[in-house]
Order: C-alpha cells, then sequence, then structure tokens
C-alpha cells in the first residue's frame, strides 16, 4: 500500500520515466534536484527558461510577486499565485495551483494537484488530483534530526533519508491546519480531518480522524 505502483498514476507527471526506477517513493527524493535539471532543457517550446534553469509552460499564470527558484518547472495551465516561494527542485504539474504564501522544496506535484493557502510542502510527492487544505504542511524533519522511519502499524520501514515530508496517493483530501509528520504516507482517494497530526500509513479509501483513529470510507 505505499510503493510507487500502489500511490500513483504514472500518467499524470513529466517525472514518469524516474519515478519507475523505484520501488518506494522515498527513494526518488533524492534525485529530484538531478532530475528536473536534464528534464528541463528536453521540454521543447511550450516551456520558456525564464532564468537559468526555471522553466515554465507558455500557458502557465505565474504572479510577479512569486519567487521561482532553481532548478523547477512549470507544467500547463498552473496557476502560481502571489508571494509563493518555490525554494528550487520543484516538478510541478499541469493544472496545478501553488497559492499565496506557499513553500515547496524538493518535490513533484503531478497534474490538478492544490496547494493554495499557507501550505509547506517539503521532500514530498504529490499525487494526481490531492489538494491540501490551508494551513495544512508536511513536517519533513525529525525532532531528533534520526533518519526517517515508516511506520506501518508494528512494521517498522527504514527509509534511510534524513528529510522526508509526506506521500500522498491520487485523490487524497487533507484537511485544513493538518500536520504530516516525517514519514506519512496517505493512500489514494484517502482523507484526513482538520487539525490532524498525522503520522505513519494512511490506507487507501480510509479516513483519518482527529484522534487518529482511522476507519474504512465503506464502513461509514
Amino acid at each position: 500500500m505505499y510503493t510507487i505502483a500502489d500511490l500513483y498514476d504514472l500518467e499524470h507527471t513529466l517525472a514518469a520515466d524516474y519515478l519507475r526506477q523505484f520501488t518506494y517513493p522515498w527513494e526518488a527524493l533524492k534525485g529530484i534536484k538531478d532530475m528536473i535539471l536534464a528534464l528541463g532543457p528536453t521540454l521543447g517550446e511550450e516551456y520558456e527558461e525564464m532564468a537559468e534553469h526555471v522553466w515554465v509552460h507558455k500557458t502557465a499564470q505565474v504572479a510577479p510577486t512569486a519567487y521561482l527558484g532553481a532548478p523547477c518547472i512549470i507544467g500547463p495551465n498552473t496557476e502560481v499565485r502571489h508571494c509563493a516561494f518555490i525554494r528550487g527542485s520543484a516538478l510541478v504539474g499541469a493544472d496545478c495551483v501553488v497559492g499565496n504564501s506557499v513553500e515547496l522544496k524538493n518535490v513533484i506535484l503531478f497534474d490538478h494537484v492544490q496547494t493554495p493557502h499557507y501550505n509547506y510542502v517539503g521532500d514530498s510527492i504529490l499525487g494526481y488530483y490531492s489538494h491540501m487544505g490551508a494551513g495544512s504542511i508536511t513536517s519533513n524533519v525529525k525532532s531528533d534530526k534520526k533518519l526517517v522511519v515508516v511506520h506501518n502499524g508494528t512494521e517498522k520501514i527504514e527509509t534511510g533519508v534524513k528529510k522526508f515530508g509526506a506521500m500522498l496517493g491520487n485523490y487524497v483530501e487533507v484537511g485544513c491546519n493538518a500536520v504530516l509528520n516525517p514519514g506519512t504516507v496517505v493512500g489514494c482517494h484517502s482523507n484526513v480531518y482538520p487539525t490532524s497530526c498525522v503520522r505513519g500509513v494512511v490506507p487507501a479509501n480510509s479516513i483519518w480522524k482527529n484522534n487518529g483513529e482511522v476507519i474504512h470510507k465503506e464502513e461509514r
């Protein structure tokens, strides 16, 4: 329930060939920068290199107050709103929203992803049509600075990485002001309640409630 094949529809990202090299999505985090640097020059005339290693599709809308740090790719029909801060190593797909005061760093956003209001997304991969409510964030470093471990019930999966935010599958909905702790993996079509503090693996087609209770949607 936490492999790339489980979580993502690779038909909806320019990173498809890159991601196919890996079994688990966190294995792809270390190479996102190099992937973007290799992919950018191949994008063709529909993209403009607005600054060195910053490629923006001609149909994208980028507010004049937004900061696009290199390397990054902004896909077609995507909107980058006022005061968005893309620190770099960000691949943003088609028809996405990067909202006001949103910060992105070392991320892959599949097509139709929305991070519309005051979100921090770092060292994370957000699947097709996933959405982060206002103020929801990914916490990407443990307080003890140790390597991140993914917890799936009693199973502990060593990732070997220090910085790892969240892996959101296709059609995940994250409620307002939720915190996704390091190593969070949320399966496809799952929801996270507002103001939740989430950690570990949330199965597909589930709801994570405020008290950490997880229910399957068909049980409602």
